[in-house]
């Protein structure tokens, strides 16, 4: 009997499902799940207003996933629930919600749905900036070390910041959580029962060490006195490593999923992380980039390193015996997406009607019949903040060089490089405080759809990229940790090292730069370097007075 595994991805905007045979690794079936909510980021569900730089999204739509695409995936593949040993799940992070103690969100509740804290902060959630400077400074004055392993700052993203803001806007939310977690956790709670934290989201968005533990009670205390004990009352100091098992599926969770009652479950994982083993990378200098609506940038390494700017270091964070290294662009496709919808002129899209493509295709046809250089263009990449190396949320986009001649595709062409610049830059840095990449990978929808914006990523790097051979790398490495969780004796693996080997997978071509091309890029690379360091590093904050002007005209 054939043996299977599961892996849930759950995304920004949708949840997928893959199944994949164990012995293999063949993706035997795959489904798609939209959320219903999609991101709330103007409005709850009941039309409460929401303010500048939220983020939320609806828990429900999580359990909706695991509802439709497990069962949806098993039945597209006759597969039975006998034949399937593992699950395994990844999330975006650092993705929060706050609960009761048996789990409930608080935005299940009437009391509180229609307070906009009670509710999942996405990752993209920009509203605790405040939080976050505050933060910063409160560490850079107690001379806390954890602060240079986050590359000097913690993010608004990432979860304290998060939860200081709701303690900030909401007191009574803060003090009736009894509990603040990743969704990934949660969602693994949902499937076993009981609450298992993991290693991973907590290394990398919650300022937890494997050898130090959290910061001191009285470094929570400095940001506020009712956060003294945040750590033991409203988080844990119980922490699972990623690849071990959490659970077992639960009969209720059996009955919303159809999957058998004791089915391995692994300990929650990011999606990003996840990936890695997904491409077959089990050792030091690889980067991976994980290429979607935004992108995350992971590393192996042999020491840990300080790199400033790296959204986190940490060991084991990604694989068992290396140091984690997480770096990140936190706008990418919605750069791209945001141009079609709003800068397109109507001819362009008449155009497209016309032919039957859709606007990207033709932007792309423009661009791609364009040479390096020639529109005398440069952009920086901050459309969505700046997530590595500057870690500010509060910077915001750029164009220089336009004209009255300046057309739409060369636009288009210019904020694809200036993505491509972000990343190099990323890269620039790690080597410059001594973490080598002697290789490049990509993985995600862009990597694998747009032959286009790789061959200028590839030219802008002045790297071979190679290509994920999984549509789904995030899914497909959740369903290698599910392996792994369910262990040797049930069929699957004992270390993510032995699943990789065999269902690990690349494509059999890869991108080669052009090096004309990569010699100017060069030369515009170096403009982007003076325009990322004047308007990031101080030289003109500018961008920071806009927004604030912006915030007190919409207050």
């Amino acid at each position: 009997m054939s043996r299977y595994s599961i892996g849930v991805d759950f995304g920004t905007l949708s949840g997928r499902t893959v199944l994949v045979d164990i012995s293999n690794g063949e993706e035997v079936a795959v489904s798609v799940f939209e959320y219903k909510h999609g991101v709330m980021d103007t409005e709850l569900p009941d039309g409460t207003p929401l303010g500048v730089d939220w983020a939320l999204q609806h828990p429900q739509d999580y359990l909706d996933v695991f509802m439709y695409t497990i069962p949806d995936v098993m039945q597209k593949a006759s597969v039975t629930a006998d034949q399937i040993i593992g699950v395994g799940i990844d999330f975006t992070a650092c993705t929060i919600l706050p609960v009761k103690a048996d789990g409930t969100p608080l935005c299940f509740m009437n009391e509180y749905c229609r307070r906009p804290n009670a509710w999942v902060k996405l990752w993209k959630h920009h509203a605790a900036q405040d939080e976050a400077n505050m933060l910063n400074e409160v560490a850079e004055k107690r001379g806390e070390k954890f602060l240079k392993r986050y590359g000097g700052k913690i993010s608004s993203e990432w979860m304290i910041p998060k939860i200081w803001q709701t303690l900030d806007e909401d007191p009574d939310i803060y003090y009736a959580a009894d509990r603040f977690l990743e969704a990934a956790d949660w969602v693994v709670w949902q499937l076993t029962g009981r609450e298992t934290r993991n290693t991973c989201t907590a290394g990398y968005k919650a300022i937890w060490h494997k050898g130090e533990g959290y910061p001191s009670d009285e470094f929570f205390k400095d940001l506020h006195p009712a956060m003294e004990h945040l750590v033991d009352q409203k988080l844990s100091r119980t922490l699972h490593p990623v690849g071990t098992k959490a659970g077992s599926i639960t009969s209720l969770a059996a009955r919303l999923t159809g999957l058998k009652e004791g089915t391995a479950v692994a300990v929650g994982n990011v999606d990003a992380h996840v990936s890695v083993p997904a491409v077959g990378i089990t050792s030091a200098g690889k980067m991976l980039a994980i290429m979607g609506t935004s992108t995350c940038h992971m590393l192996l390494g042999e020491r840990e390193k300080e790199v400033p700017g790296m959204c986190g270091v940490a060991e084991d964070g990604i694989i068992e015996g290396f140091f984690g290294y997480e770096a990140g662009q936190s706008c990418v496709g919605d750069h791209f997406q945001w141009f079609v919808e709003n800068c397109t002129p109507s001819e362009y899209k008449a155009e497209a009607d016309a032919r039957g493509i859709d606007t990207h295709a033709l932007l792309t046809e423009k661009a791609s019949a364009l040479r390096p250089g020639s529109s005398g263009l440069v952009a920086l990449d901050w459309w969505n903040g700046n997530r590595s190396v500057l870690v500010d949320v509060d910077l915001t986009g750029l164009i220089v060089g336009m004209t009255l001649a300046t057309k739409p595709e060369e636009i288009y062409r210019a904020l694809i490089e200036a993505t491509a610049y972000g990343t190099r830059m990323i890269i620039d840095t790690f080597e410059e405080y001594g973490v080598p990449v002697s290789e490049f990978y990509a993985a995600g929808g862009i990597a694998e759809k747009n032959p286009f914006v790789m061959q200028i990523y590839a030219d802008v790097l002045g790297r071979e990229i190679k290509i994920s051979g999984s549509p789904q790398a995030p899914a497909l490495g959740s369903a290698m940790f599910g392996a792994v969780a369910a262990g040797r004796m049930a069929g699957g693996f004992d270390s993510i090292q032995e699943a990789a080997k065999i269902m690990a997978k690349v494509k059999d071509y890869t991108y080669r730069h052009n090096p004309e091309n990569t010699a100017t890029y060069d030369r515009l690379y170096r403009e982007y370097r003076l325009l990322h360091d004047h308007f990031g590093r101080g030289g003109n904050d500018v961008m920071k007075r806009l927004k604030q002007i912006k915030k007190e005209a919409r207050q």
